[in-house]
């Protein structure tokens, strides 16, 4: 089976809701034609703005739409561009993050920081 990409993972998603590929075209402003070059992954994916639209109009949810973002990013070393910003904005995440890498956090530790995220639990007390 073939790895999913951004284009394919779109296209999917669209011929699942029944949104025709002009239809998508024209909400994101772009031609047929670069929408099927983006589907057929001979495109990169649009930018985050682009791609906000595109899960609008195909009605993801918010983990469709966060797949998105990370398939946007492809297996380059960067971060999805959805949480770049926040990373970006914030140095307690990004010391966090370096924190969590340097002890060697893997899945199943971030799933108990995912899980009081949840719980919304607030560290400050």
């Amino acid at each position: 089976m073939a790895e999913e990409t951004f284009g394919s993972y779109v296209r999917s998603k669209r011929l699942a809701k029944g949104v025709n590929l002009r239809k998508l075209a024209e909400e994101l402003g772009i031609a047929p034609a670069y929408m099927s070059d983006i589907e057929n992954d001979h495109r990169y994916p649009p930018d985050k703005d682009k791609i906000e639209i595109i899960a609008k109009c195909l009605q993801l949810t918010q983990d469709e739409t966060d797949t998105l973002f990370d398939l946007a990013v492809g297996k380059k070393n960067n971060v999805s561009p959805d949480i770049a910003e926040y990373i970006m904005g914030t140095k307690a995440s990004r010391i966090a993050l370096r924190k969590a890498r340097d002890n060697g956090y893997g899945e199943k530790e971030w799933e108990k920081v995912i899980e009081m995220l949840e719980k919304g639990e607030n560290p400050g007390g």
